[in-house]
């Protein structure tokens, strides 16, 4: 029988720490108990430890920039439900997984009516973008709106739009769900005019393109921006039943209760 292996002495923590390193400790006794009992050689334990370091970082990393993206850390796909009562194009989909459409600085219009998954998925393609390193922001589109009319009050309008065009994969929800007075026009306008060709928008929206020019003060700039919009666009239309039911609280009998 393999000896268990022993703890770790406090120099070794220490060292550990003193080469930021110390995030290893609580799972470093199993890996050498592991090693030891597989005998493997020192470069090949060195590999296996290291790579858990690597992938601790990642995932620290993948979830601080998902928080200051704005991302719900509950969507993502790993917690899609594919039972859901839904139909929608598993093509297209998978192709907006493979998030192409980000490197091609393409969009991708994901339609439905209220509670099909909609903003799930497009939060869940923001997560995975921000594991592949994209910059993604995720908003409501209604505030964001408000948000930058907002900035033209203490002069930060011009910085706000900036870095809203800087970003590899804007998300924008409930794209169109209010009408849109001529500040908002202008401002959608700009946005998706300077991101065209050069970086991937996404919205999800209640209404269909033909509905988006009602909801807009300027028809000329409201027709400039969707046909920009969508015709660089993959479109994913989701029907069925409403996915939010699937996350309804649901009361458990505890034992020996009734």
């Amino acid at each position: 029988m393999t000896p268990p292996a022993p703890g770790l002495s406090p120099e070794l923590r220490q060292l550990l720490r003193s080469v930021k390193l110390g995030q290893l400790t609580p799972t470093l006794p199993e890996r050498l108990a592991l090693a030891r009992a597989n005998g493997l050689p020192h470069a090949e334990f060195l590999e296996l430890i290291l790579s858990d370091e690597v992938s601790r970082r990642d995932a620290t990393s993948a979830a601080r920039r998902a928080r200051a993206a704005g991302l719900d850390p509950v969507m993502r796909l790993d917690r899609w439900d594919p039972a859901a009562k839904i139909t929608y194009d598993r093509t297209v989909l998978d192709e907006l997984f493979s998030l192409r459409f980000v490197a091609d600085a393409a969009n991708a219009i994901i339609m439905g009516p209220v509670g099909v998954g909609k903003t799930f998925l497009a939060t869940a393609l923001g997560h995975a973008a921000v594991r592949a390193r994209h910059t993604v922001w995720f908003e409501r589109a209604g505030l964001l709106l408000k948000r930058l009319r907002a900035s033209r009050l203490d002069n930060s309008h011009d910085e706000q739009i900036r870095k809203l065009v800087r970003a590899d994969l804007l998300l924008l929800d409930d794209f169109c769900l209010q009408p849109m007075d001529a500040a908002d026009t202008a401002d959608i306008y700009e946005i998706i005019v300077e991101r065209h060709r050069a970086a991937a928008t996404a919205v999800t929206s209640n209404r269909e393109p033909a509905e988006w020019l009602a909801m807009m003060a300027d028809p000329l700039l409201a027709q400039s921006a969707i046909d920009r919009l969508q015709s660089a666009a993959w479109e994913l239309i989701i029907e069925g039943e409403s996915y939010r039911h699937r996350q309804k609280p649901a009361i458990t009998t505890r034992p020996g209760r009734t």
